[in-house]
C-alpha cells in the first residue's frame, strides 16, 4: 500500500497580538521538509510515526511530505498558510498514485483570508487524490471542526484527553482506522452535531474524566467505529468556534446521528460543571497562603502561551511583590531582554532589572526590580506534550524578595515541573509555584502538587469570554453573552 503522511499545525488566537508568520515554523517551530522527518515522533507527529511503524510491519510504501508547526499564536500570515500548504500538495502530487492520505492538522488554525485551514487544505487533498482514495486526520480536541473538513475526510478523530497525553495513541487509532476503511473491512458515516456552547473540558477530573471514559466505552461497541469530542477553541474569531461532536457509525447514518445529537444534549447539560472555578489574582494568592499543604500550584490560565498568549503578563508577579509574598516561583514568562541582560551580568550578580509587560496592554505593566541572577542555562529544555521535549531557549532563574522567576527566550507554556527543577528550582521546598498553563501543566505538576487552583486574571486567553470582541462566531453560544 502507498501511503503519504504530513503536517501542518498551529493554533490560532485571533485576539493575539503575536504574528504567526513563516518564520515561526520553520525557525521557531518544527519544520522538516519531505522525507526529512527526525527519527523520533515530533509534537504533531503521531499519526506519522504510527504509519512508519505499522508500514514496517505490513510492508508499505510511505511518503513522508512536509511537517511543519508552530507555537500557539496571533492570525497566520496568507503568504505563511499559503506557502507550506502549497508545500504539502507538491509534496502529494510528486508521489502520486497512493491509496491513502494521513494528515496532522492542528484544527484551529486560522489565517488571513483563511477562517477554515483545515478545510481547505483538505479540500485541496482531496481534489488531488479523488473521491476513493482515504483521507484520515489526527487533530488537536481545541479545534473548529467544520463541515467542510468532514465532507472532505474519510475519517477524522481528536486526541481525548486534556492534558493531550494520547497524541500518539490516537495517531495508531487514526492508521489503523483508515486501513480498515482501505480493505473494505468498514464503511464510516459522520454526523456532526454542534452543543451551541464552547467549553474546555478537563479529562483529569470529573466530569471530563467520566465523560471520556464513557466515550472510550462507546467506542467498543459494535457498529461504532469513533467518537470524538471537538471542544473548540474558544480565543478564535470564526464562524465554527464551539464544542462539537463527531460520531462515525459503520454504514449506520441513523445510528451517528442520534448518538452524536445524544451525547450533545448530555454535554450541554453538564456545562456549568465543565470548567473549575477562576479566581482573580488576590483570591487564588488568598486560598495559596492560607492553605495548610505546600506547594501550592497556582495556573495563570489567562497568559497560556499554548493558548497564543503573550506569556509576559505581571499581573501575579506584581501582586506578589506588593503583598510581601516569600518562598515562591512563577514561570515561564518571556522575556528575551531581561534574560540577555541576566546572562550579560552572570550568575551570582545582582543588578536592576525591568521584567515582563513588554508585548502589549493585556501584558500588564514592566515590574522594575533589583534581582539576583540564581542560575542560568542555554538551550533549556522542559519535558513538552506527550514526552517530546520543548525548547525554552536561554533561560534564567532570577530572584527577588523570596520570589523566583523563570525567565524564557522562547514562548512556551509551562508543561512539566522539569521547566523549574532543570535550573535548580526546588519545588517541593517553594511554597506557592504560579505556572502560565490553562491545563497541559495538569499532568506534570500533580506529581509535586499539594494542591491546584485555576486563576483567571486580564490576558489574551482570558476565560471570560464575554469580554472579547466577537463578530464572526454563531451564537447563542454558551456561556459568551
Amino acid at each position: 500500500m502507498r501511503v503519504f503522511s504530513a503536517v501542518l499545525a498551529t493554533e490560532t488566537n485571533t485576539f493575539s497580538p503575536i504574528p504567526t508568520g513563516l518564520y515561526s515554523f520553520v525557525e521557531d517551530g518544527d519544520y522538516y521538509p519531505a522525507g526529512q522527518h527526525p527519527d523520533h515522533m515530533t509534537l504533531y507527529g503521531g499519526q506519522l510515526w504510527a504509519a512508519r511503524e505499522r508500514g514496517k510491519r505490513e510492508g508499505w510504501t510511505l511518503f513522508e511530505g512536509l511537517t511543519a508547526s508552530a507555537q500557539p499564536g496571533g492570525r497566520t500570515t496568507k503568504a505563511a498558510y499559503e506557502t507550506l500548504r502549497d508545500q504539502i500538495l507538491h509534496d502529494l502530487k510528486a508521489v502520486l498514485p497512493v491509496d491513502m492520505v494521513l494528515l496532522a492538522l492542528h484544527g484551529a488554525m486560522v489565517a488571513e483570508g483563511y477562517d477554515d485551514c483545515e478545510g481547505d487544505i483538505l479540500t485541496h487533498v482531496r481534489q488531488i487524490v479523488g473521491p476513493d482514495v482515504v483521507v484520515g486526520a489526527e487533530i488537536d480536541p481545541h479545534c473548529h471542526l467544520t463541515d467542510t473538513m468532514v465532507e472532505q475526510a474519510s475519517l477524522i478523530l481528536t486526541y481525548k484527553e486534556y492534558p493531550h497525553t494520547d497524541i500518539y495513541e490516537s495517531g495508531v487509532v487514526l492508521v489503523d482506522l483508515c486501513a480498515r476503511i482501505r480493505r473494505g473491512e468498514i464503511n464510516p458515516v459522520a454526523a456532526l452535531t454542534d452543543t451551541n456552547m464552547v467549553s474546555l473540558i478537563r479529562t483529569t477530573t470529573e466530569p471530563g474524566l467520566s465523560l471520556i471514559q464513557r466515550i472510550r466505552a462507546l467506542e467498543k461497541q459494535d457498529g461504532i467505529v469513533s467518537i470524538s469530542i471537538a471542544q473548540g477553541f474558544p480565543w478564535a474569531d470564526v464562524p465554527d468556534m464551539g464544542t462539537r461532536i463527531l460520531v462515525y457509525a459503520d454504514t449506520d447514518s441513523t445510528r451517528a446521528k442520534a448518538l452524536s445529537q445524544e451525547l450533545a444534549d448530555d454535554v450541554y447539560t453538564m456545562r456549568d460543571e465543565l470548567s473549575p472555578p477562576m479566581l482573580s489574582v488576590d483570591a487564588a494568592l488568598d486560598q495559596a497562603l492560607a492553605s495548610a499543604v505546600r506547594p501550592v500550584v497556582i495556573a495563570d490560565t489567562s497568559d497560556n502561551a499554548g493558548g497564543g498568549a503573550s506569556s509576559d503578563s505581571t499581573y501575579f508577579l506584581e501582586r506578589m511583590i506588593a503583598r510581601d509574598v516569600k518562598n515562591a516561583a512563577i514561570g515561564p514568562l518571556w522575556d528575551p531582554i531581561a534574560v540577555k541582560m541576566a546572562f550579560l551580568a552572570g550568575a551570582g550578580a545582582k543588578l536592576p532589572m525591568r521584567v515582563g509587560g513588554k508585548i502589549g496592554p493585556l501584558s500588564g505593566k514592566p515590574v522594575d526590580a533589583d534581582w539576583e541572577v540564581t542560575a542560568l542555562k542555554r538551550n533549556h529544555q522542559m519535558t513538552g506534550l506527550g514526552g517530546v521535549p520543548s525548547n525554552m531557549g536561554d533561560c534564567a532563574l532570577v530572584t527577588t524578595g523570596g520570589i523566583s522567576v523563570l525567565l524564557a527566550s522562547e514562548r512556551t507554556q509551562a508543561i512539566d515541573p522539569d521547566l523549574f527543577t532543570g535550573m535548580g528550582c526546588d519545588l517541593a521546598a517553594t511554597a506557592i509555584v504560579v505556572v502560565k498553563s490553562t491545563q497541559h501543566f495538569r499532568a506534570g505538576y500533580e506529581r509535586v502538587a499539594a494542591d491546584i487552583i485555576y486563576a483567571g486574571p486580564p490576558g489574551s486567553s482570558s476565560p471570560d469570554l464575554s469580554s472579547l470582541p466577537y463578530t464572526k462566531i454563531k451564537r447563542p453560544k454558551w456561556p459568551i453573552a
